[in-house]
């Protein structure tokens, strides 16, 4: 899959998600990137940031939080466009879950594994 047509799946995926959530998103930028850092070679998406349930009153002048998704991995464990598309929609889910404050193990109780 070009790089366009990942980034419209992206895209498409992040359209999924509630307007009641997506509104409370606050201070996140999403990216697309072909590569996750070289010592996490498997990494389909990542959180980096400060999750809301962890803000205080002190809050303020810093740089957005920033998710991830990546684009090879996610290629590499699907076999056709819809997998793909099934697998971006958890990875985009599970990773703004944690700009919420939603751990892992919440996730994988939850079927976002």
């Amino acid at each position: 899959m070009e790089p366009d047509a990942f980034d419209e799946v992206v895209s498409e995926a992040l359209d999924t998600v509630p307007v009641e959530l997506a509104a409370m998103i606050e201070n996140c930028v999403i990216v697309v990137e072909d590569f996750p850092p070289p010592d996490q070679p498997d990494l389909l998406g990542l959180y980096e940031g400060i999750p809301l349930t962890e803000r205080g009153e002190f809050y303020s002048a810093v740089l957005p939080d920033r998710i991830s998704i990546y684009r090879q991995p996610t290629l590499a464990i699907c076999d056709t466009v819809e997998d793909v598309i099934e697998e971006v929609h958890i990875t985009v889910v599970h990773e703004i879950a944690h700009h919420f404050g939603i751990d892992d193990a919440r996730l994988h109780a939850l079927g976002y594994a």
